[in-house]
């Protein structure tokens, strides 16, 4: 589990206080992840639980001692949020900006990418590729934090992220809109083997974990990258613009 002072430094848009994080809900302001002291029930804490779970919120309770390392005032009231930098996107508006552009639509998952520095990465590749958008899960991963803004170098402003709850099921409800879908796996066809034309969901999984065995299974198929060196992995984001750009190349 990443350290929560770590999480605290990169993520710079902290709501605490009962009053603070209930409005911000109220208001619909895109809440990434809420921290609730363990065993705090009453019923402010209980409103503000009721309006994460209507909102899909990743919710966690956690210890005083972890509560306060997140604090940045330490008057947390026992609840801390953290608030994402940008409203995420939904699926569909990724598909109605391919029609829009007449093309066929070219999304770029990622599966257990929890740097902000790698997620800022890839969406700024995303956007120079053409992908029409990213997709990333609600558990073990980045959010849209100040730093993916940063990193990103003005991308996030142009290119739509959608977090969803379910990966896997999400793929296949894309899967029955037309979309096929391929991964990057060591273990894989070589890419330049690959027909990656057409309707295509790019999967791309941590450094060092890849892509989760389920998800795995979902997609079509897997591609590897020719390696000719000493080591035996990509960062993420580097995978990500290899592998972007190789559709890219195939689609011209």
């Amino acid at each position: 589990m990443r350290d929560m002072r770590e999480e605290k430094k990169e993520n710079e848009n902290i709501i605490e206080g009962r009053n603070a994080v209930l409005e911000a809900f109220r208001a619909g302001k895109p809440i990434d992840k809420l921290f609730v002291l363990d065993g705090c029930q009453d019923g402010p804490v209980r409103t503000i639980v009721r309006e994460a779970k209507k909102h899909d919120t990743l919710l966690q309770f956690v210890s005083k001692e972890r509560l306060g390392q997140m604090s940045a005032t330490g008057k947390h009231q026992g609840v801390v949020a953290f608030g994402a930098a940008y409203e995420y996107s939904q699926v569909e508006d990724m598909l109605e900006l391919a029609r829009e552009r007449g093309e066929d639509p070219f999304l770029i998952l990622l599966d257990n990418i929890e740097d902000p520095h790698n997620l800022g990465a890839i969406i700024r590749t995303a956007n120079l590729a053409g992908a029409h958008g990213v997709v990333i899960p609600k558990r073990r991963a980045a959010g849209l934090t100040a730093t993916v803004a940063k990193t990103s170098a003005g991308a996030l402003n142009y290119t739509p992220v959608a977090k969803v709850t379910n990966l896997k099921k999400t793929m296949e409800e894309l899967k029955e809109k037309g979309l096929w879908f391929v991964c990057a796996d060591m273990d894989g066809e070589q890419m330049y083997e690959l027909n990656l034309t057409g309707p295509i969901g790019l999967v791309v999984g941590s450094e060092g974990e890849g892509v989760s065995r389920l998800v795995r299974e979902t997609c079509d198929f897997a591609a590897a990258i020719p390696m000719k060196g000493d080591i035996d992995s990509l960062n993420a984001s580097v995978a990500a613009g290899v592998l972007a750009y190789e559709i890219v190349r195939q689609r011209l």
